[in-house]
């Protein structure tokens, strides 16, 4: 597989752990400014809100690590040489469809 593969999924893979580090650290402010207060969430009237920011920020990191985790197996088949292989039927999975999802491990046939 080309190295202009790997390189766009290691710059894709960085990219992810930048981010996940900045709502990691925003998740943390969050947390250390909800227990700096002596208001609970239920009776707070910014309570709700603050559990939704801390609730969508939760979310959001565990998405970016499932995306973090599935480069890293997209960066393990290109070192076996099996990236871009459909892992269902063991066909080419489409370039058109690597270009808008470079992890997919299935074409859209398979993917359901």
């Amino acid at each position: 597989m080309s190295t202009s593969v790997e390189a766009a999924l290691v710059e894709r893979r960085a990219a992810a752990l930048d981010l996940l580090a900045a709502l990691e650290r925003e998740h943390a402010a969050v947390v250390s400014a909800s227990e700096d207060s002596n208001a609970d969430d239920e009776h707070d009237p910014e309570g709700a809100t603050i559990a939704f920011e801390r609730a969508q920020l939760d979310s959001s990191i565990a998405d970016l690590r499932a995306q973090v985790d599935q480069l890293d197996a997209a960066l393990e088949r290109v070192a076996a040489g099996t990236y871009g292989i459909c892992e269902v039927c063991g066909l080419p999975i489409p370039p058109e469809r690597l270009a808008v999802r470079p992890a997919a491990r299935t074409h859209v046939a398979c993917a359901g």
